[in-house]
């Protein structure tokens, strides 16, 4: 009886422990914590964002009130995960550029109807791209490099600007920390862009543009999270004495719609700049990692 009941004891006393251990193990993260644009996928991992840029203007530094000018950027990032470790990812980036002018509606960018003197669109530039964790030990620091072909002959149509037809080398450096709790994330990033080619063929060539941002993020859930963000931007001239800079504050939101799927919102206000407009931007993007 005394051995039956020893049997028992020890019994109850695992299945006790075990469940104890269970409750914890840390809740499974979502992407939307765990894929912050610092941390690359793995080997035959795929990454899929479908990113949408709506900027409008009624505003700018050099006249003050103008006629409205939308200018809308549709972005499409493939990366696949190749080796070991989540060190390094592979892929193309293909964007699309629809732009409308002289007092049109912001909405008008849709409608693609090519007007002249007031409207323009058509895929504008392809970039393979690479991301790489430099520090094998600091999984949250990490590079993406691309480098941007024109697929545009002129960016100015009929007083109507498309895009740079120049060469853009972009490199964009990403560091996140999440605090204990994983309520509260920062992300931070470093976008360079070098611009070159025939500086007589665009507005842009030889220069570089330099472009900090910091994004702080609070989730609710592990699916649902809010952001504050703050960037600025300075555009410097190699080849002449034209430079230009704005400085953006907004906020967003991201939810984690299925497994793979998550779908994010955000806004941004243009409260300062040198040499450009002062207008506001709206976004959403799809992100899928499978």
């Amino acid at each position: 009886m005394k051995s039956i009941k020893k049997y028992v004891f020890l019994f109850a006393s695992a299945t006790i422990s075990l469940a104890t251990f269970a409750q914890d193990d840390p809740p499974q993260q979502s992407n939307i914590q765990q894929y912050t644009p610092s941390k690359l996928i793995g080997k035959g991992q795929w990454d899929l964002k479908w990113f949408n840029n709506l900027y409008t203007e009624t505003e700018d530094t050099f006249t003050g009130d103008i006629p409205r000018n939308t200018f809308f950027t549709s972005t499409l990032e493939v990366y696949t995960g190749v080796g070991q470790n989540k060190r390094w990812n592979v892929g193309a980036i293909f964007e699309f550029r629809s732009n409308v002018v002289g007092g049109r509606g912001a909405l008008e960018v849709f409608q693609f109807d090519g007007e002249e003197g007031s409207a323009r669109s058509g895929f504008t530039s392809i970039a393979p791209s690479v991301k790489f964790v430099p520090i094998a030990s600091v999984s949250n620091f990490s590079i993406q490099s691309s480098f941007f072909i024109p697929l545009v002959d002129n960016e100015v149509e009929n007083g109507v600007f498309l895009d740079q037809n120049g060469f853009i080398w972009q490199n964009r450096l990403f560091y996140d920390h999440t605090f204990p709790g994983d309520k509260w994330q920062i992300f931070s990033e470093i976008n360079s862009e070098l611009n070159f080619g025939d500086a007589d063929k665009s507005f842009a060539n030889n220069s570089l543009r330099l472009t900090p941002g910091v994004f702080l993020s609070y989730f609710p859930s592990s699916k649902f999270t809010v952001l504050v963000l703050a960037q600025h931007s300075q555009l410097l001239n190699l080849g002449s004495d034209f430079s230009q800079d704005f400085t953006a504050l907004g906020g967003g939101a991201k939810y984690q719609l299925t497994k793979e799927l998550n779908v994010e919102f955000l806004y941004t206000n243009f409260v300062r700049g040198s040499d450009t407009g002062l207008g506001e931007t709206f976004n959403i993007g799809l992100r899928a990692i499978f």
